[in-house]
């Protein structure tokens, strides 16, 4: 049997943002794993990752509360439940950098409970784990008002099948700041990061740096493509890996594989063989481009 049993990130030196990929994988997993069970207890060894709640209304408020739905918004983990009260709550989890989701059934080492902020044990005797080596994630719990008001702050998301270039380009070709940057706001799109704005700026052959108003349409519909082209694939591939994420079987996500720029500075570039160059002068992260390429 494989050693992890539900979705988890795993500690280390922070790399790589788990992004939407990610969540999207650990949210799908989940749903598959623990939808319809019904939370027994609930214990909070740390709660200092807490938002809007305290402990002890935490552990009252989900005791024999029913998980109905998992899934992704965003950058966010949300567990939907219809709590004991017939009240309809999310449980919205951020994992940041080192935060991941477990369920134990009984075969996990002890090792992985050392970082267990939130535990939920569920009616079956398996148990869900909120663990995050350094406490940078979040844990709230949001009545159906709060997260919706929450959520509204945040851009469309780039996968939705309404959000077509023409809507793309109408949200980013507004900022006179640079395109990556845009890319990676949340309250302009949502659940893109460093990772897949890296790639999917070299995919479209512009330069990260560029102010995003000057992008024609033809661009931006070319970004469009290849932001969603990324995305799908590195879902496909449960995300990507270097040493802090792992997929819902302790895997490392294999989208790394397929990486052309992040990650790959001084290497030569796939499509014109120019060395690659790392600046971070962009928006003081990593950034990747081709100086024959994106230019």
């Amino acid at each position: 049997m494989a050693q992890f049993s539900g979705p988890t990130s795993a500690g280390g030196k922070p790399r790589g943002l788990p992004e939407l990929p990610e969540t999207e994988t650990i949210a799908r997993d989940l749903h598959a794993m623990v939808v319809g069970s019904v939370v027994r207890d609930v214990s909070v060894p740390r709660p200092d990752v807490l938002r809007e709640i305290a402990a002890a209304d935490l552990c009252s408020a989900l005791s024999g509360g029913r998980i109905t739905r998992v899934w992704r918004r965003a950058k966010l983990i949300v567990l939907d439940l219809t709590l004991a009260d017939r009240q309809n709550s999310h449980l919205v989890v951020q994992p940041r950098f080192t935060g991941g989701l477990l369920v134990d059934d009984g075969t996990l080492p002890t090792s992985e409970f050392a970082y267990s902020c939130v535990a939920m044990s569920l009616g079956d005797g398996r148990t869900l784990h909120y663990r995050d080596v350094r406490r940078l994630g979040t844990v709230a719990l949001m009545p159906e008002a709060r997260f919706l008001e929450y959520s509204s702050g945040l851009g469309p998301e780039p996968l939705d099948q309404t959000f077509d270039a023409t809507a793309f380009s109408g949200c980013v070709r507004l900022s006179h700041q640079s395109i990556k940057v845009v890319l990676m706001d949340q309250r302009r799109l949502a659940g893109v990061g460093n990772i897949y704005a890296n790639e999917a700026l070299w995919r479209a052959g512009i330069d990260p740096s560029r102010e995003a108003s000057s992008l024609t349409f033809a661009e931006a519909e070319r970004l469009h493509t290849a932001l969603r082209d990324v995305l799908t694939a590195s879902i496909a591939a449960r995300g990507t890996s270097f040493r802090d994420y792992r997929d819902a079987r302790g895997e490392r996500g294999t989208f790394v594989e397929q990486l052309a720029a992040y990650g790959r500075g001084g290497e030569p570039c796939p499509r014109c063989g120019r060395r690659l160059v790392v600046t971070h002068a962009v928006d003081g992260r990593s950034t990747v481009f081709c100086p024959g390429c994106q230019f």
